[in-house]
């Protein structure tokens, strides 16, 4: 595959924002082995999955407390306090980000967001303010890794895949970019993604940025 890149499309979890509900829980569970139970069996990734799929919250949280009502204060607090599941932003990331901002490249995001929680972090991080546009699969009511979500955003903005860039913490969600025709970054830390904005010709590796500074 060949073309110069001139849109990088980001995934938002865990690659720009910090997300974990342990920093929740932990607050909420004393035991770290009940606690890890609960997310697993209880408020599950499938389970919270649908939300960003465009379940309500209400209907979602609503099914847990008829299967296990012995919870449902454990089960409400995933939504009522979801802000505290927020780690932050990842400042490697949101400086690179900031890096192709100044560059004039082209930037898109595609999350696995709750259509009910997104405005949430628009409040919280200006730097969603950057994206050109940001595809939220709540509101699309399709989420990663299906090809329809990523075909939407390419259409809606019309990307061709060849030209883009897409970056996610999650493997399969990069597979699934790359077999629609674009370059794919796996995240798992800023220093990886700076090495592949580099190797694309993105951005200048630090020794050159130097030499030319």
């Amino acid at each position: 595959m060949s073309g110069r890149i001139e849109t990088v499309i980001f995934d938002l979890g865990n690659v720009l924002i910090g997300w974990d509900p342990r920093r929740l829980y932990r607050q909420l569970i004393e035991d770290e082995t009940q606690m890890e139970w609960f997310l697993r069996e209880v408020c599950s990734s499938a389970w919270n999955e649908q939300q960003d799929a465009g379940r309500p919250w209400a209907e979602g949280t609503a099914l847990l407390r008829a299967q296990f009502p012995e919870h449902a204060e454990l089960i409400d607090a995933y939504h009522l306090r979801w802000q505290e599941t927020l780690l932050g932003p990842i400042d490697g990331s949101v400086a690179l980000l900031q890096a192709l901002k100044e560059r004039g490249v082209r930037l898109l995001a595609l999350t696995n967001w709750s259509q009910e929680t997104f405005p949430i972090a628009r409040q919280l991080y200006p730097f969603l303010q950057w994206f050109e546009g940001i595809v939220v699969s709540g509101e699309e009511r399709l989420v990663k890794p299906d090809p329809r979500i990523y075909q939407r955003l390419l259409h809606r903005y019309q990307v061709d895949p060849a030209t883009a860039l897409y970056i996610d913490d999650s493997q399969r969600n990069v597979a699934a970019a790359e077999a629609l025709g674009m370059h794919g970054c796996w995240f798992r830390d800023p220093a990886g993604l700076r090495e592949r904005l580099v190797e694309l010709g993105l951005l200048e590796s630090a020794a050159r940025a130097m030499r030319h500074g």
